[in-house]
Protein backbone atom coordinates (compact mmCIF):
# COMPACT_ATOMS: atom_id res chain seq x y z
CA UNK A 1 0.00 0.00 0.00
CA UNK A 2 1.72 3.52 -1.31
CA UNK A 3 1.76 6.34 1.57
CA UNK A 4 2.24 9.64 -0.61
CA UNK A 5 3.45 12.32 1.38
CA UNK A 6 0.62 14.88 2.54
CA UNK A 7 1.68 18.22 0.47
CA UNK A 8 1.02 22.03 0.95
CA UNK A 9 -1.00 21.06 -2.51
CA UNK A 10 -4.19 19.71 -0.69
CA UNK A 11 -5.41 23.36 0.70
CA UNK A 12 -5.75 24.13 -2.71
CA UNK A 13 -7.57 21.20 -3.90
CA UNK A 14 -10.26 22.41 -0.85
CA UNK A 15 -10.32 25.77 -1.59
CA UNK A 16 -11.10 25.14 -5.50
CA UNK A 17 -14.05 22.55 -4.43
CA UNK A 18 -15.11 25.39 -1.90
CA UNK A 19 -14.98 28.06 -4.59
CA UNK A 20 -16.60 25.92 -7.29
CA UNK A 21 -19.42 25.13 -5.08
CA UNK A 22 -19.86 28.71 -3.98
CA UNK A 23 -19.43 30.05 -7.17
CA UNK A 24 -22.13 27.44 -8.89
CA UNK A 25 -25.03 28.42 -5.82
CA UNK A 26 -24.44 24.89 -4.89
CA UNK A 27 -24.08 22.29 -1.53
CA UNK A 28 -23.12 19.02 -1.01
CA UNK A 29 -26.00 17.17 -0.46
CA UNK A 30 -25.52 14.86 2.61
CA UNK A 31 -28.99 12.35 1.62
CA UNK A 32 -27.22 11.79 -2.14
CA UNK A 33 -23.75 11.12 0.14
CA UNK A 34 -21.97 13.99 -1.73
CA UNK A 35 -18.67 14.39 0.33
CA UNK A 36 -16.20 15.68 -2.49
CA UNK A 37 -12.32 14.44 -2.29
CA UNK A 38 -9.50 17.24 -1.58
CA UNK A 39 -6.75 15.52 -0.97
CA UNK A 40 -4.12 15.57 -4.23
CA UNK A 41 -2.17 12.33 -3.13
CA UNK A 42 -4.91 10.64 -3.23
CA UNK A 43 -6.74 11.21 -6.73
CA UNK A 44 -3.67 10.66 -8.06
CA UNK A 45 -3.58 7.05 -6.24
CA UNK A 46 -7.26 6.81 -7.86
CA UNK A 47 -5.33 8.00 -11.42
CA UNK A 48 -1.98 5.56 -11.40
CA UNK A 49 -3.99 2.59 -10.09
CA UNK A 50 -6.90 3.14 -12.96
CA UNK A 51 -3.51 2.59 -15.15
CA UNK A 52 -5.07 5.25 -18.51
CA UNK A 53 -3.05 5.69 -20.92
CA UNK A 54 -4.67 7.83 -23.15
CA UNK A 55 -7.10 5.42 -24.86
CA UNK A 56 -9.14 4.11 -22.70
CA UNK A 57 -13.24 4.49 -22.20
CA UNK A 58 -13.64 5.39 -18.39
CA UNK A 59 -17.68 5.19 -16.73
CA UNK A 60 -17.41 7.63 -13.83
CA UNK A 61 -20.22 7.83 -11.36
CA UNK A 62 -21.01 10.77 -9.26
CA UNK A 63 -18.63 13.25 -10.60
CA UNK A 64 -19.92 16.23 -7.99
CA UNK A 65 -17.49 19.26 -8.56
CA UNK A 66 -15.29 17.27 -11.65
CA UNK A 67 -12.28 17.30 -9.75
CA UNK A 68 -11.80 13.52 -11.08
CA UNK A 69 -13.82 13.92 -13.94
CA UNK A 70 -10.98 16.78 -15.05
CA UNK A 71 -8.04 14.35 -14.50
CA UNK A 72 -9.90 11.91 -16.34
CA UNK A 73 -10.88 13.73 -19.31
CA UNK A 74 -6.47 14.33 -19.54
CA UNK A 75 -5.53 10.45 -19.17
CA UNK A 76 -8.61 8.53 -20.95
CA UNK A 77 -9.91 8.55 -24.49
CA UNK A 78 -13.43 8.96 -24.12
CA UNK A 79 -15.38 9.60 -20.54
CA UNK A 80 -18.88 8.98 -19.72
CA UNK A 81 -19.95 11.25 -16.15
CA UNK A 82 -23.11 10.15 -15.01
CA UNK A 83 -24.36 12.28 -12.14
CA UNK A 84 -27.86 12.31 -10.30
CA UNK A 85 -28.24 15.73 -8.97
CA UNK A 86 -29.44 18.15 -11.76
CA UNK A 87 -27.83 21.29 -10.33
CA UNK A 88 -23.84 18.92 -10.54
CA UNK A 89 -24.77 17.99 -13.55
CA UNK A 90 -25.70 21.05 -15.45
CA UNK A 91 -22.85 22.87 -13.78
CA UNK A 92 -20.06 19.93 -14.90
CA UNK A 93 -21.28 20.11 -18.56
CA UNK A 94 -20.96 23.92 -18.50
CA UNK A 95 -17.35 24.06 -16.43
CA UNK A 96 -16.22 21.34 -18.38
CA UNK A 97 -17.59 22.01 -21.40
CA UNK A 98 -14.33 22.34 -23.41
CA UNK A 99 -13.33 18.46 -22.84
CA UNK A 100 -14.67 17.16 -26.36
CA UNK A 101 -14.31 14.08 -25.21
CA UNK A 102 -16.20 14.26 -22.53
CA UNK A 103 -20.55 13.03 -21.74
CA UNK A 104 -21.94 14.11 -18.68
CA UNK A 105 -25.34 12.03 -18.35
CA UNK A 106 -28.02 13.37 -15.38
CA UNK A 107 -29.48 10.06 -14.66
CA UNK A 108 -29.37 7.79 -11.98
CA UNK A 109 -26.51 5.11 -12.67
CA UNK A 110 -28.94 2.54 -11.12
CA UNK A 111 -31.27 3.10 -13.68
CA UNK A 112 -29.54 3.23 -16.91
CA UNK A 113 -27.33 0.18 -18.23
CA UNK A 114 -23.85 0.24 -18.72
CA UNK A 115 -24.61 -0.82 -22.86
CA UNK A 116 -27.04 2.58 -23.00
CA UNK A 117 -23.91 4.56 -20.85
CA UNK A 118 -21.61 3.26 -23.69
CA UNK A 119 -23.90 4.49 -26.61
CA UNK A 120 -25.00 7.51 -25.32
CA UNK A 121 -21.34 8.42 -25.17
CA UNK A 122 -20.60 7.14 -27.91
CA UNK A 123 -18.37 4.43 -26.94
CA UNK A 124 -17.44 1.23 -28.93
CA UNK A 125 -18.11 -1.72 -26.95
CA UNK A 126 -15.70 -3.63 -27.93
CA UNK A 127 -12.97 -1.61 -26.93
CA UNK A 128 -13.74 -2.20 -23.44
CA UNK A 129 -14.37 0.18 -20.78
CA UNK A 130 -13.11 1.38 -17.06
CA UNK A 131 -15.22 2.31 -13.54
CA UNK A 132 -13.42 5.10 -11.96
CA UNK A 133 -15.43 6.93 -9.16
CA UNK A 134 -15.86 8.31 -5.75
CA UNK A 135 -19.13 6.50 -5.39
CA UNK A 136 -21.67 7.72 -2.25
CA UNK A 137 -21.24 5.09 0.61
CA UNK A 138 -25.10 4.15 0.31
CA UNK A 139 -25.11 2.66 -3.08
CA UNK A 140 -21.85 1.23 -2.88
CA UNK A 141 -23.03 -2.65 -3.20
CA UNK A 142 -25.74 -1.85 -5.48
CA UNK A 143 -23.42 -0.03 -8.13
CA UNK A 144 -20.42 -2.49 -8.13
CA UNK A 145 -23.34 -5.40 -8.52
CA UNK A 146 -24.73 -3.40 -11.44
CA UNK A 147 -21.39 -3.31 -13.03
CA UNK A 148 -20.15 -6.47 -12.16
CA UNK A 149 -23.28 -7.91 -13.41
CA UNK A 150 -23.68 -6.29 -16.73
CA UNK A 151 -23.50 -8.01 -19.98
CA UNK A 152 -20.76 -5.52 -20.64
CA UNK A 153 -18.73 -6.03 -17.90
CA UNK A 154 -15.81 -3.24 -17.20
CA UNK A 155 -12.15 -4.22 -17.54
CA UNK A 156 -11.55 -2.87 -13.70
CA UNK A 157 -13.13 -0.78 -11.40
CA UNK A 158 -11.03 0.96 -9.17
CA UNK A 159 -13.81 2.72 -6.31
CA UNK A 160 -13.38 5.06 -3.23
CA UNK A 161 -15.81 3.49 -0.57
CA UNK A 162 -15.90 3.28 3.01
CA UNK A 163 -13.37 2.03 5.09
CA UNK A 164 -14.74 -0.99 6.81
CA UNK A 165 -17.15 -2.07 3.49
CA UNK A 166 -13.91 -2.22 1.42
CA UNK A 167 -12.64 -4.25 3.95
CA UNK A 168 -15.87 -6.74 3.89
CA UNK A 169 -15.76 -6.47 0.24
CA UNK A 170 -12.09 -8.22 0.02
CA UNK A 171 -12.39 -10.79 2.90
CA UNK A 172 -11.11 -14.09 3.08
CA UNK A 173 -12.86 -17.13 4.66
CA UNK A 174 -13.62 -16.36 8.08
CA UNK A 175 -14.83 -13.20 7.80
CA UNK A 176 -17.37 -13.40 4.38
CA UNK A 177 -20.45 -12.03 4.28
CA UNK A 178 -23.30 -11.67 1.75
CA UNK A 179 -21.34 -8.85 0.54
CA UNK A 180 -18.16 -10.07 0.00
CA UNK A 181 -19.45 -13.28 -1.61
CA UNK A 182 -21.73 -11.03 -3.87
CA UNK A 183 -18.42 -9.39 -5.06
CA UNK A 184 -16.16 -12.00 -4.70
CA UNK A 185 -18.40 -14.60 -7.26
CA UNK A 186 -17.64 -12.07 -9.84
CA UNK A 187 -14.13 -10.64 -9.48
CA UNK A 188 -11.00 -10.15 -7.63
CA UNK A 189 -10.95 -7.24 -5.10
CA UNK A 190 -7.69 -5.72 -3.70
CA UNK A 191 -7.56 -2.43 -0.71
CA UNK A 192 -5.34 -0.08 -3.20
CA UNK A 193 -5.27 2.74 0.15
CA UNK A 194 -6.67 4.14 2.75
CA UNK A 195 -8.03 7.36 2.83
CA UNK A 196 -8.74 9.72 6.47
CA UNK A 197 -11.88 11.10 6.46
CA UNK A 198 -10.15 14.44 6.42
CA UNK A 199 -9.46 14.19 3.08
CA UNK A 200 -13.04 14.91 1.82
CA UNK A 201 -15.04 18.06 1.75
CA UNK A 202 -17.45 18.38 3.98
CA UNK A 203 -15.83 15.55 6.10
CA UNK A 204 -17.52 12.39 6.71
CA UNK A 205 -17.80 10.11 9.91
CA UNK A 206 -15.86 7.13 8.81
CA UNK A 207 -12.70 6.63 6.58
CA UNK A 208 -12.58 5.47 3.44
CA UNK A 209 -10.70 3.27 1.08
CA UNK A 210 -9.48 2.91 -2.64
CA UNK A 211 -11.03 -0.75 -3.81
CA UNK A 212 -9.51 -2.16 -7.32
CA UNK A 213 -11.60 -4.89 -8.86
CA UNK A 214 -11.13 -6.76 -11.47
CA UNK A 215 -14.05 -8.81 -12.61
CA UNK A 216 -13.65 -12.39 -13.85
CA UNK A 217 -14.99 -13.30 -17.37
CA UNK A 218 -16.90 -15.85 -16.11
CA UNK A 219 -17.29 -16.94 -12.39
CA UNK A 220 -14.41 -18.82 -10.54
CA UNK A 221 -16.81 -21.41 -8.99
CA UNK A 222 -18.69 -23.77 -10.61
CA UNK A 223 -22.50 -22.88 -9.76
CA UNK A 224 -25.38 -23.77 -12.10
CA UNK A 225 -27.05 -20.29 -11.55
CA UNK A 226 -26.09 -17.55 -9.79
CA UNK A 227 -30.04 -16.32 -8.90
CA UNK A 228 -30.48 -20.13 -6.81
CA UNK A 229 -26.90 -19.78 -5.67
CA UNK A 230 -27.39 -16.77 -3.64
CA UNK A 231 -31.09 -17.88 -1.89
CA UNK A 232 -29.04 -20.35 -0.73
CA UNK A 233 -26.47 -18.14 0.74
CA UNK A 234 -28.65 -15.58 1.55
CA UNK A 235 -30.46 -18.76 3.71
CA UNK A 236 -27.27 -19.58 5.43
CA UNK A 237 -26.68 -16.04 7.02
CA UNK A 238 -29.83 -15.30 7.77
CA UNK A 239 -29.39 -15.90 11.73
CA UNK A 240 -26.47 -14.03 12.50
CA UNK A 241 -23.43 -16.63 14.43
CA UNK A 242 -25.37 -19.43 13.90
CA UNK A 243 -24.34 -22.55 13.18
CA UNK A 244 -25.00 -23.27 9.86
CA UNK A 245 -27.19 -26.19 10.39
CA UNK A 246 -29.73 -24.22 11.98
CA UNK A 247 -29.14 -21.25 9.72
CA UNK A 248 -29.69 -23.12 6.66
CA UNK A 249 -32.69 -25.01 8.09
CA UNK A 250 -34.15 -21.55 9.24
CA UNK A 251 -33.48 -19.84 6.53
CA UNK A 252 -34.61 -22.82 3.52
CA UNK A 253 -37.25 -23.76 5.95
CA UNK A 254 -36.54 -27.16 5.87
CA UNK A 255 -36.19 -30.17 8.77
CA UNK A 256 -32.36 -29.87 10.53
CA UNK A 257 -31.71 -33.48 9.98
CA UNK A 258 -32.63 -32.84 6.04
CA UNK A 259 -30.05 -29.98 5.88
CA UNK A 260 -27.63 -31.85 7.95
CA UNK A 261 -27.96 -34.40 5.28
CA UNK A 262 -26.91 -32.03 2.62
CA UNK A 263 -24.00 -30.23 4.64
CA UNK A 264 -22.36 -33.96 4.93
CA UNK A 265 -22.86 -34.69 1.22
CA UNK A 266 -21.03 -31.53 0.98
CA UNK A 267 -18.28 -32.80 3.29
CA UNK A 268 -19.60 -29.49 5.43
CA UNK A 269 -19.59 -29.55 9.16
CA UNK A 270 -23.47 -28.57 10.51
CA UNK A 271 -21.61 -26.84 13.35
CA UNK A 272 -19.60 -24.16 11.07
CA UNK A 273 -20.71 -21.41 10.61
CA UNK A 274 -21.51 -19.17 7.13
CA UNK A 275 -18.75 -16.89 7.38
CA UNK A 276 -16.22 -19.20 7.18
CA UNK A 277 -16.67 -21.06 4.39
CA UNK A 278 -15.22 -20.40 0.76
CA UNK A 279 -16.60 -19.23 -2.19
CA UNK A 280 -15.89 -23.18 -3.20
CA UNK A 281 -17.36 -24.34 -0.35
CA UNK A 282 -20.12 -22.36 -0.89
CA UNK A 283 -20.30 -23.64 -4.62
CA UNK A 284 -19.63 -27.38 -3.62
CA UNK A 285 -23.26 -27.40 -1.05
CA UNK A 286 -24.98 -25.55 -4.06
CA UNK A 287 -24.31 -28.29 -6.06
CA UNK A 288 -25.70 -30.63 -4.07
CA UNK A 289 -28.57 -28.76 -3.06
CA UNK A 290 -29.66 -28.82 -7.00
CA UNK A 291 -28.76 -32.63 -7.41
CA UNK A 292 -30.89 -33.20 -4.40
CA UNK A 293 -33.75 -31.43 -6.24
CA UNK A 294 -34.10 -29.38 -3.79
CA UNK A 295 -33.90 -25.93 -5.68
Amino acid sequence: MKTPQKRSQNQTLLEKTQEYLRKSGLKARKQLGQHFLVDEDTLAIILETAGLTGRENVIEVGPGPGVLTEELCRRAGRVAAVELDDNLAAVLKRTLASRDNLTVINRDILKISPEDIMEEAKIDPSSGYRVVANLPYYITSPVLRHFLEAEHKPEMVVVMVQKEVAEEIAAAPGRLSMLSIGIQLFGKPEIVHHVPAAFFFPVPKVDSAILKIIPYAGTPVDIPDTEGFFVLVRAGFSVARKQLGNSLANGLRREKEEVKRLLEKAEISAERRAETLSLEEWARLYRVYREEGQA
